[in-house]
């Protein structure tokens, strides 16, 4: 190679390093397709361009391919990159425009954007001939529209009116041709009429001469069937998405009528939107099951004309890319290939351009399709490549620029490590990657010597050094040289050799049972240089160690052992020690088996369900690493108090077992079932409750318990007995079969309770003797059957009430409130046993029926509560089971006076060693009071609840007291009618208090006031 080749490649090498932030431009804004309404009070038109690039790009614009020249085109000039068109021109200015943006790294194109200028010319002001018609026939008068460019819309003006012409039935206006056909021409219809243009995007309107029509006299036309004047396309091809007008009139006398239907028989879609009086049928939004062929039906009395049209489908995709292209920098000499891809309906097709210039298979350059090669790439091929897709539809640009680097091999961007440092007995790498176009050739040197492929040593394509099984022999200083066309670098290691890490105590496979604690130890050897760390993983996560309470790495320096805590069936999988050091990572793993309960039973299955069995069937849960030795079945009911062990077959069931029959059930019970599996480590946990089921009605099993009766009224015989629980009545429509007879009789009387929860029959017959033996039993049934009576028993009928009164009835007024009444008892007879006697009182003057009642099994009894000073009449009655005898004559009597209100006051106390000198006022009674016959002294020590009782007939009274305690004292009025008032609590200090001499002095004080004064004596020591 030439020395100035060379040189041209150093210089465009030293411009590529420099300009490493710099690139061809890049649009951010392309032009659009515009349509400009030139009736717009702006008369400018504004067409976007904007690029990047650095250095910032210039920009140039074509109009039909043509170059645009603001210095030569007054109407054009350049905004940056935007095109501005003043005073622009339908035919002049509208055209296919594209921006053009180079800087010193290429071109690149926009996209195609074609404008357009929407506007709407005046009608010819020429007059319009005059149309002559017959009344009833057809006419058809023509708009012939002025030139014109965008969306028009069609109206008509009747005789100068105000408003447009309204379409009916008669009258339609076709919005392709803006003309205007009446199917039958009546009186009416005789006048001018203007035909309406207006432009929806300029909001322009224009009107033609008037078109005069005028009714001939000559003659009527008569009746004739229809003629289809405005038809649709036979063929017309539909977008998806797109919204599609079929228009369809017919002239015709009388005015037919149109409808429309779709050839195939298919109902028209319910979107459709059909005009009837205007005759159009639109379709938004088109589908694929929107094809198809649609006719329209005009029909009179005449006769019937249709028009037929194929609606196609017309599959439209917007182009887009699904590979485009990406900026590239390669080396001189080196080949490449860039690939674009596109889709869209139509199929696109694929040109590419190179700074703006089409590009086609020439010498080192290939174009196929959206494939472009160039081999050998040399400086030449830089710039800014563009891949177009296109169709009939658009078209898509893709952008991309192609860099050619060419330099010496240089190290600064990836230079050798300085220091390796490698394991004996392990494998060196070296890398030798410098940066060099075109790619440079390596040499690796050592102690001056060159390196060469030998059986451990080899020099790899990339220019790696590989040196197998490292020896102590292999440290040192290792060199690579690069080379390439452009010059040569090099770059230098060293090789550190040094022992590897093993672990010499490794953690070990262990079984471990729920809940126990252990250690996996990891022990290392490495060289007295590297510091290893320890890392322990757990099922391939590693251990958080500050999170789990569970486990602890314990030991130091090259131990790094883990505790296992409290270890729960989780903790089973596979443990991994890894011990990492500068130089390498070694790690070795161990499996820990935890063995618990087993895991609970799954899905529980219910099957073959009689009165007392059901079939279990369910699968085996996790066996926590412990072989199920048995299952146990349990049951709960409505009536159990939880979960209950029930009998199987087998009894118990072996653990290799998955299915049982429950046995001894209740018939007609609620059962839920569970299972629980049991292993040499425990019992698990049990499986969810079954699906509650009933077993199957049976004969009920248990007989009523404690039957018994007797008792109730004359003529009676009452038999009772303990229910049969719900549990055990075996099935619905349970009750209960009473049966007695007279001892001696072989005839059984039976009769049926009907209810689950009697526990009582009476029998009434008033020809029953009283006390008459009878033997009886109680039975039960239920839907299915009779079941089992309980044992015969002896009952005795009702007694009768008792015939006569309590004799030698009296009574003594006890006090103001209270009444002893006493009388003899009646004897038993063989027919009557009295049980109780009751008192029956009340007041004199008040009604019987208002009476109080008490009841006494003895002969005397005492009335309380009672009123003072009133006379009560009294009287009594003998009871037993079968009711109430007659009273005892009434008699009257009248409780005493009440006790006086007034409590004793003006008490004095005097201590004397270990005796209480009381004193106090005489009580004096009221007139309606019971005279006072004595006083009761009550009083006890301070922290005694037990009190003691001295009766007195003065006011005064000595009490002989232990010295050392605080007593309280209270006195009270004794009466015929009853305690009196209380003085209230009176409070003695404690005797310890006293003089030496034994005695104190005492004055009056007022403790508190009830019904009087109460005093206390308080003494002074002397």
């Amino acid at each position: 190679m030439s020395l100035p080749w060379e040189l041209l490649i150093l210089l465009s090498f030293k411009a590529c390093l420099a300009e490493d932030t710099r690139h061809g431009p890049v649009f951010t804004q392309e032009p659009s397709d515009i349509v400009f309404p030139l009736s717009s009070d702006d008369k400018q038109v504004f067409i976007n361009c904007k690029a990047k690039g650095n250095p910032p790009p210039h920009y140039r614009w074509k109009v039909d391919g043509r170059e645009i020249k603001p210095e030569l085109e007054s109407h054009y000039s350049f905004v940056e990159g935007n095109l501005l068109i003043n005073n622009p021109h339908v035919i002049n200015h509208g055209g296919v425009y594209q921006c053009i943006a180079t800087n010193t790294f290429g071109t690149v194109v926009s996209r195609e954007a074609k404008v357009q200028f929407a506007f709407l010319q005046n009608f010819s002001r020429k007059a319009r001939n005059t149309v002559s018609v017959r009344e009833g026939q057809a006419v058809v008068l023509l708009c012939g529209p002025p030139p014109h460019y965008g969306e028009i819309k069609y109206s008509w003006v009747f005789n100068g009116q105000r408003g447009f012409l309204q379409q009916d039935a008669r009258r339609f206006i076709s919005q392709r041709t803006g003309n205007l056909y009446i199917a039958k021409v009546e009186p009416s219809d005789q006048g001018n009429y203007t035909c309406a243009v207006r432009n929806m995007m300029t909001n322009t309107s224009v009107l033609s001469s008037p078109t005069p029509v005028v009714l001939r006299r000559d003659a009527v036309m008569g009746e004739y069937e229809p003629k289809i004047e405005v038809r649709f396309p036979e063929t017309l091809h539909v977008s998806k998405g797109s919204s599609v007008k079929l228009e369809c009139f017919a002239l015709g006398n009388p005015v037919p009528s149109i409808s429309w239907r779709r050839a195939d028989g298919n109902p028209l879609p319910g979107k459709i939107k059909i005009n009837h009086s205007s005759g159009v049928l639109e379709i938004p939004y088109f589908r694929p099951e929107d094809a198809g062929v649609y006719e329209c039906v005009a029909q009179n009395s005449r006769g019937r004309n249709a028009a037929r049209g194929q609606l196609m489908f017309y599959d439209v995709e917007h182009l887009h890319w699904t590979h485009t292209l990406k900026d590239t920098q390669m080396a001189i000499d080196t080949n490449l290939q860039w690939e674009c891809k596109a889709i869209g309906k139509p199929r696109p097709t694929f040109r590419w351009l190179k700074n703006g210039q089409l590009l086609t298979s020439q010498g080192r350059h290939y174009v196929d399709s959206g494939t472009l090669s160039i081999s050998r790439i040399t400086l030449s091929d830089a710039g800014m490549y563009q891949c177009v897709a296109e169709n009939d539809l658009g078209a898509v640009y893709a952008s991309a620029e192609l860099k050619v680097v060419a330099s010496p091999p240089d190290f600064s961007q990836r230079p050798v490590r300085k220091s390796t440092v490698v394991q004996k007995g392990g494998e060196l790498l070296l890398e030798c990657r410098p940066s060099a176009s075109p790619r440079a050739l390596v040499f690796w040197w050592r102690w001056g010597q060159l390196l060469k492929d030998t059986e451990r040593q080899t020099i790899m394509e990339d220019g790696s050094l590989r040196i197998a099984n490292v020896t102590q022999s292999d440290a040192g200083r290792y060199t690579c040289v690069a080379r390439n066309h452009f010059g040569s670098a090099s770059s230098t290691r060293t090789v550190v050799v040094k022992e590897p890490t093993k672990i010499i105590v490794p953690p070990l496979s262990l079984d471990a049972t729920l809940g126990q604690s252990l250690v996996l130890p990891c022990e290392v050897s490495s060289d007295l240089s590297l510091s290893p760390s320890f890392k322990w993983f757990f099922n391939g996560k590693p251990i958080d160690f500050s999170r789990q309470e569970h486990f602890e790495m314990i030991g130091g320096g090259f131990a790094g052992d883990l505790m296992v805590r409290n270890i729960q069936l989780k903790h089973s999988g596979k443990y991994v020690c890894m011990v990492h050091t500068e130089l390498d990572t070694v790690s070795a793993a161990a499996d820990l088996i935890v063995r618990g309960p087993p895991g609970a039973p799954e899905s529980l299955v219910v099957s073959d369900i009689t009165d007392s069995t059901v079939r279990l069937r369910w699968g085996a849960g996790p066996d926590n690493h412990s072989p199920v030795t048995t299952y146990m079945v349990q049951a709960r009911t409505p009536f159990s108090i939880g979960w209950q062990s029930v009998r199987t077959v087998p009894d118990p069931v072996p653990g290799h077992i998955l299915q049982a029959t429950v046995k001894d059930l209740s018939p007609w019970v609620e059962y839920e079932f569970r299972v629980v599996a049991i292993n040499s480590v425990g019992v698990g946990e049990p499986s969810l409750p079954s699906k509650q089921i009933r077993t199957k009605a049976a004969v009920p099993k248990v007989a009523p318990l404690s039957v018994s009766g007797g008792g109730g009224a004359r003529g009676e015989l009452v038999i009772v007995w303990e229910p049969v629980s719900e549990e055990q009545q075996s099935g619905e429509d349970f009750g209960y079969i009473v049966a007695f007879r007279p001892v001696g009789s072989s005839t059984w009387i039976q009769s049926v309770m009907a209810l689950p929860d009697a526990s009582r029959y009476v029998y009434r017959n008033d020809s029953l003797l009283p006390l008459s033996q009878y033997e009886v039993r109680v039975g039960v049934f239920n839907s299915v059957g009779e079941g089992p009576f309980s044992r015969t028993i002896t009952v005795l009928s009702a007694e009768e009430e008792p015939s006569e009164a309590p004799s030698r009835v009296w009574a003594r007024s006890v006090s103001s409130s209270e009444i002893d009444v006493f009388w003899e008892t009646i004897s038993s007879s063989s027919s009557t046993e009295v049980i109780t006697y009751e008192v029956v009182f009340w007041e004199e003057g008040s009604e019987v029926k208002d009476a109080e009642r008490v009841r006494v099994a003895n002969s005397t009894a005492r009335l309380s509560s009672l009123k003072s000073s009133t006379v009560y009449l009294i009287s009594v009655r003998a009871q037993n089971s079968a009711g109430l005898g007659p009273g005892s004559p009434p008699f009257n009597i009248t409780t005493k006076k009440p006790p006086p209100s007034q409590p004793p006051g003006n008490i004095e106390w005097n201590l004397t060693n270990s005796k209480i000198f009381l004193n106090w006022k005489h009580v004096k009674a009221l007139e309606n009071e019971s005279e006072v016959t004595g006083y009761k002294v009550v009083y006890r020590p301070n922290w005694n609840s037990r009190s003691l009782v001295l009766e007195t007939r003065s006011p005064s009274v000595e009490l002989h007291v232990p010295s050392g305690d605080d007593y309280l004292i209270e006195i009270k009025a004794q009466t015929e009618g009853g305690d009196g008032a209380s003085s209230g609590p009176i409070r003695i200090p404690m005797m310890s208090s006293l003089n030496s001499q034994g005695h104190r002095r005492c004055f009056l004080v007022p403790l508190h006031i009830t019904f009087g004064t109460v005093f206390i004596v308080l003494s002074m020591n002397l």
